[in-house]
């Protein structure tokens, strides 16, 4: 005959030999110091019977909060010269938003912030001939620093030009400046100002129509003033369609969560 509670006691010591292990297994992995306690990490280690109510359940979190945050550019007066360049070359208009209103600003941040701004893949060696007359992309500077060396240098000269930061400046005058830059009437350390300006319209246009996902053209807009449906999958079910079919844009977040 079974010896009910002797069972029950030897479980309840095997119970408190693991609780002790776990204890000697935090203890010395310096988990509890790190503070990581309820967190991914340590929830997967232990299991859902040691994890709180509030940490085993799913927390929402809005993504866009996080969408309009600065990266790369450290200093506020830098990225409100670059808001107020970039809707120089993309206004708002009758047709839709604007370059700010697309979250251009921060997709440029975003960009910068990563491999494409660290060149980080690009041949970046010598020799570099003729840096501020040439017209191809040759400049010992990445992107990152084009873009920091321009966008300061715009700074600079409005308040020298205007007597005005660049973002508070008229809006022809800021047209002004930046036609300066285009034709290569700037001096700029280490590139060409024309250089400098291809790089800012160019990551103007890919913020204003690159997908949702890395942070430029918010809500699908600029997409939506093109009647572009977006990174659609396929298109079997309109493909045989004799009239034409004008599909609702949807992202890569939309079928990639």
């Amino acid at each position: 005959m079974t010896n009910k509670s002797s069972d029950v006691e030897k479980k309840d010591a095997n119970d408190e030999k693991q609780d002790i292990g776990r204890r000697k297994f935090i203890k010395s992995t310096g988990l509890v110091a790190g503070g990581v306690i309820g967190g991914s990490l340590f929830g997967g280690l232990l299991g859902n019977k040691y994890q709180s109510d509030s940490t085993s359940k799913p927390v929402n979190v809005d993504s866009t909060s996080f969408q309009d945050a600065r990266i790369f550019f450290n200093r506020k007066e830098d990225f409100s010269v670059l808001e107020a360049a970039v809707e120089r070359i993309y206004p708002e208009d009758d047709n839709g938003p604007g370059a700010v209103e697309l979250g251009v600003p921060f997709f440029i941040d975003r960009q910068l912030a990563g491999e494409y701004g660290l060149n980080s893949k690009s041949y970046m060696q010598g020799p570099f001939k003729d840096i501020d007359k040439t017209e191809r992309y040759q400049t010992p500077l990445s992107r990152g620093g084009i873009m920091i060396e321009g966008i300061r240098k715009l700074g600079k000269a409005s308040e020298k030009e205007f007597g005005e930061k660049f973002d508070e400046a008229e809006a022809d005058q800021q047209d002004q400046l930046l036609q300066s830059f285009q034709d290569g009437e700037v001096k700029l350390k280490g590139v060409a100002s024309e250089t400098f300006f291809n790089l800012l319209v160019q990551m103007t246009i890919e913020g204003a129509y690159s997908d949702p996902v890395y942070g430029g053209n918010k809500n699908m807009q600029g997409w939506k003033m093109r009647e572009y449906p977006g990174a659609r999958p396929a298109y079997i079910n309109v493909i045989e369609e004799e009239e034409f079919v004008l599909e609702e844009a949807i992202s890569l977040t939309d079928y990639q969560p």
